[in-house]
């Protein structure tokens, strides 16, 4: 099988990150017998330097003609670098808002997962964490308040700002149907958030959640408010399976999840449409403080390309070899520094990725 892949190396840590991607989906190729064509596009603060805009029409015109993106990471120092002197629509985050946008991924998907070997790296207490946790947050992409209209403007002697936040049945609907089809294929369970004791959209969303739910009797469904979730992260997350929400929740609660799995640099991320194509990049930054350092975790990466071949390539196998060598290779001891531990071998981001070939 033949399938053109974009690749954003990015920012930071960004290409060191992505190249142990690669190196794993070759050996996939070579393994599997496919064949993957790379091509490379500039986007966040590479594109700024070489073009200057976060990204060009042309850079989505390429990812448009692609069977799937494969991202490392945007940005860099907020407080030094010269990329956020710009305007806000200059800035490294606004290509990936119009990469979204313009790709139509209103869907992201952002595992948390506590593997065995790391629950010591867990910052929660043991008896939360017995028998670990698997849950998969999914999040509305592309509307509410990120993408509404926004003012500043100064009103009787002062400065005023308002975001809107606007949701409609169609844009709720779809991702809670792809919400619904996840649960299916994991523990048949889904927990809604919202702010319905607040919010209009919230009770929008909830009374739509509610009627797609009617097509998925197997699933059980659960509303809660985001605040109670948030907390509820923190006392049991062994409870949830698949959390459906909206944007700025959905960012907010992915980031607190990914701190209690004991490291972002584990975790994957999938932003999806309605067709085959997504693009696929690590839940963590730039990290421009240890850039070029070789001592990044490549894992998020590799496991975002083996979410990749499994939900735009149908390669579920493959993408199984992938999560397998991983567990391998953390069973084995060997770890990068974000997730070293007493008795542990620490290896260096390229190391990284060579064992887990090694593994395959």
């Amino acid at each position: 099988m033949e399938k053109n892949i974009v690749v954003i190396k990015g920012d930071g840590i960004g290409p060191e990150i992505v190249n142990q991607a690669i190196k794993v989906l070759d050996a996939i190729a070579c393994q599997y017998k496919h064949t993957f064509h790379y091509q490379n596009i500039l986007m966040g603060g590479a594109s700024i330097d070489e073009y200057g805009v976060p990204l060009t029409d042309e850079a989505i015109k390429i990812a448009k003609a692609s069977d799937a993106v494969l991202l490392g990471s945007i940005g860099g120092d907020t407080n030094t670098s010269p990329w956020y002197q710009l305007e806000p629509s200059l800035r490294p985050e606004a290509g990936l808002l119009k990469m979204r946008k313009e790709l139509g991924l209103f869907a992201n998907l952002r595992p948390a997962y506590l593997y065995d070997e790391l629950k010591s790296a867990c910052p929660l207490k043991e008896e939360i964490t017995e028998g670990g946790f698997d849950m998969m947050i999914m999040r509305e992409l592309t509307g509410g308040l990120y993408f509404g209209e926004r003012e500043t403007k100064e009103i009787d002697g002062q400065m005023v700002a308002h975001d809107n936040l606007v949701y409609s049945e169609k844009e709720i609907r779809r991702i809670a149907k792809r919400g619904f089809d996840i649960a299916m294929k994991r523990r048949k369970k889904v927990t809604s958030v919202d702010k319905a004791n607040v919010l209009d959209t919230s009770r929008l969303w909830r009374k739509i959640v509610n009627e797609v739910a009617k097509d998925y009797p197997e699933v059980e469904v659960e509303h809660m408010l985001v605040d109670n979730c948030a907390m509820q992260l923190v006392k049991d997350p062994r409870q949830f399976d698949v959390i459906l929400t909206e944007n700025m929740f959905g960012d907010i609660l992915s980031d607190e999840a990914s701190m209690v799995t004991g490291s972002i640099g584990m975790l994957s991320s999938a932003s999806l449409r309605e067709d085959k194509l997504g693009m696929y990049e690590p839940s963590h930054g730039s990290a421009p403080d240890i850039a070029g350092k070789d001592i990044a975790n490549p894992i998020a990466t590799i496991l975002s390309a083996a979410m990749m071949l499994r939900y735009s390539f149908d390669m579920d196998d493959e993408a199984k070899a992938i999560e397998d060598a991983i567990e391998k290779v953390l069973k084995a001891g060997y770890r990068t520094v974000d997730i070293m531990s007493e008795g542990k071998q620490q290896v260096t981001c390229s190391k990284m990725g060579d064992l887990i070939v090694e593994n395959l």
